[in-house]
């Protein structure tokens, strides 16, 4: 019953959330309900195993799926059946249901598919209730698809590649595409990134590799897995179901006292170095060295309302408010510099934290003017004089996603003898519009492929037929090290959102949506040197040794 007004959330840098933390659990609410019931704070701690035991988890998905196509690989149909565990109930507020859905509508969504009947069930369980998890269901779609192409390929005797980029969706922003569940997911650059791919890892060279190695007995396989990542999410998925999540971004800039440029925006930061990111484009916008750029820490009370970072929104949707937000900033700027200096505005630009003229000559301080403004506002001949404090926002409004995609492929080698797999090689060619920091969208897309890479080789929930959770601990639950991973080559190819100015999209899950298919595509080719395949992840050595045998 309290009114949005009364609450107050202050939300500082934190570790990464990958979907668990946008559910609200019973411990929170039972922590808030027992402070106001006290009068007191009430603390809530979840130790490790307590979390790892309740907390929301993911992937708990059984699929049924068939292809058809004509003697020339061209797709026909395909047909899919997706059974989804939701735990004990379903996660609060945006539901379990999620990953079910984006299962069936993101298969095949690369490719033609002329004809696509997709069903969707779920199942109460004796278990954790399942939620979000970084790219929720793509993953699983990617992954079903991908294995039915490398199931057609080997039918047919073609080439695994060949046979994508023969079905494969058109590039270029003129090119309508819809996937086949009917969700619009233009603009497409995946025919340049597959060339872009092929070239990089040299895949005729690998394929030459691979049989020559078959002869002396090793089992080497070459994966490749196209993908669509649906970024940016926007008011029309939730607003369109009746669910209260803030679907905009805001920023707020401010050029105080001494020429102090302030930052209060509503995307938060897990990891990924957003805030970092905004800083930058304030800072090329505004003439400054990001480092003097103020980023204010998360605070309801005083920043503007918005959605925070989730589903790879934080510089698709927060990038494009802060870019409106510093254009106005900087207009003003520019208005009031060209009153005091009496030149025209468009004669001045910002630069060096100055106001400079066209010969490049420093006219004014950032500092001067904002302390004339400030303090001696009477001073300067204009009759309105513009705020130095602007803030704007940004949503979505014709697309509920804003739509990246890609290409990667993985070289595996399989020990026959023990089951054990090894990842010798893994590329990524991605596409998620501007790249404003390439450090930074590197750094999310080989997290991203970590984490698939561990899902399909070794992360699993082990439960007894009695719904008890057997692997609770890091010390049976298994993760992928350092060790394990190979280097991660990263290609980007660049299609600017069209809706935006700023024409970036998001790049945060774009890494688990192929990795696992990816994989998956790879130890299955090397296991069709014996004519074996396997269906299940994580591919653990026992299931290795099973297909074999």
């Amino acid at each position: 019953g309290l009114p949005a007004s009364r609450i107050r959330v202050i939300c500082p840098d934190v570790g990464g959330a990958f979907g668990l933390k946008l559910h609200a659990y019973p411990d929170e609410m039972a922590s808030a309900a027992i402070s106001i019931m006290l009068g007191r704070p009430v603390k809530f701690v979840a130790d490790r195993i307590e979390s790892f035991t309740t907390d929301a988890q993911a992937r708990d998905t059984r699929a049924h799926a068939r292809i058809a196509a004509d003697a020339n690989g061209n797709i026909l149909a395909i047909e899919l059946d997706v059974l989804c565990g939701f735990g004990a109930y379903s996660c609060y507020p945006r539901s379990s249901v999620g990953e079910a859905l984006q299962a069936v509508d993101m298969c095949a969504a690369p490719y033609r598919v002329p004809a696509f009947r997709g069903r969707v069930r779920a199942a109460f369980l004796n278990k954790p209730p399942t939620g979000a998890l970084r790219a929720v269901g793509q993953p699983i779609a990617c992954t079903v698809a991908e294995m039915l192409l490398d199931g057609l390929a080997a039918r047919l005797g073609m080439d695994p590649v060949a046979l994508r980029q023969r079905n494969m969706m058109g590039d270029g922003i003129s090119t309508p595409s819809t996937a086949p569940s009917g969700m619009r997911i233009a603009p497409l650059s995946l025919h340049a990134c597959m060339d872009a791919i092929l070239t990089r890892m040299d895949y005729a060279g690998l394929r030459r590799m691979r049989a020559e190695q078959a002869t002396a007995g090793r089992l080497i396989g070459i994966g490749v897995a196209a993908f669509i990542e649906l970024t940016g999410v926007g008011s029309a998925l939730y607003g369109a179901n009746k669910v209260r999540v803030a679907a905009r971004e805001a920023t707020r800039l401010s050029l105080g006292p001494g020429g102090v440029l302030g930052c209060d925006t509503s995307v938060n930061d897990q990891g990924q170095g957003t805030r970092a990111a905004l800083a930058q484009i304030i800072a090329e916008r505004l003439g400054v060295a990001a480092h003097d750029v103020r980023m204010a820490p998360t605070d309801t009370g005083s920043n503007p309302l918005g959605g925070g970072a989730w589903a790879s929104r934080g510089m698709a949707l927060g990038g494009e408010a802060t870019l409106r937000a510093a254009d106005m900033l900087r207009e003003n700027i520019l208005k009031i510099a060209g009153a005091m200096l009496q030149t025209p505005p468009e004669h001045l630009r910002l630069e060096s934290a100055s106001v400079v003229n066209q010969a490049g000559l420093a006219q004014l301080s950032l500092r001067e003017l904002a302390d004339a403004v400030h303090f001696l506002p009477d001073a300067i001949p204009l009759h309105i004089v513009p705020p130095l404090s602007v803030e704007a926002s940004y949503v979505p409004r014709d697309v509920p996603y804003f739509v990246a995609n890609g290409v990667q492929a993985a070289l595996v080698e399989l020990d026959a003898e023990s089951g054990f797999i090894r990842v010798l090689g893994f590329w990524v060619a991605e596409d998620c519009g501007r790249v404003i920091n390439p450090l930074l969208v590197d750094g999310q897309i080989r997290g991203g492929v970590v984490q698939g890479i561990g899902a399909a080789l070794f992360e699993e929930c082990a439960y007894s037929d009695r719904g008890q959770l057997t692997n609770g601990s890091l010390a049976e639950y298994l993760l992928p090290m350092a060790g394990d991973m190979p280097d991660i080559d990263i290609i980007h190819v660049q299609t600017p959102q069209t809706t935006t100015t700023l024409g970036a999209k998001g790049a945060g899950e774009a890494g688990t949506v192929a990795a696992g298919a990816a994989i998956w595509s790879a130890v299955n080719d090397a296991l069709r040197l014996r004519g074996a395949a396997v269906a299940v992840q994580p591919m653990t050595p026992a299931r290795i040794l099973d297909a074999l045998g």
